[in-house]
């Protein structure tokens, strides 16, 4: 019987591997050891940030909510719970949208949180 080798799923194997690292600095691209190495690395990092990206977003549409608040004098808190009082349902990246590209309407807004806490 003769001998196997495994050589075509090997090959086939590191070339994946290899065709992942590409753009690699050194042997991180070229050492088969080394690149698949730095490819689990680069993957862990990637699952843990694909988290991490949501988390940022949100941030940065409150930041920019805050930002456009304090332009109509209200602060970000006494915004959102007057858009709770009034029932009215935009998540966070609607409002930033609203804050960013159209002035009037997150004014219509901010009026609607107002007239809801003076109730």
């Amino acid at each position: 019987m003769p001998r196997a080798k495994n050589a075509v799923a090997r090959r086939k194997r590191r070339k994946k591997v290899l065709k992942q690292a590409k753009g690699y600095r050194g042997g991180r691209s070229k050492l088969y050891r080394t690149a698949s190495e730095t490819i689990l690395r680069a993957q862990r990092f990637s699952f843990r940030d694909r988290r991490t990206r949501k988390r940022d977003m949100r941030s940065l549409w409150i930041t920019r909510i805050g930002a456009a608040c304090r332009e109509r004098e209200m602060n970000y808190s006494r915004f959102i719970r007057g858009l709770n009082a009034a029932e009215v349902v935009l998540d966070r990246k609607m409002l930033a949208g609203l804050a960013v590209e159209d002035a009037t309407a997150f004014d219509a807004l901010v009026d609607v949180a107002r007239k809801a806490l003076a109730k």
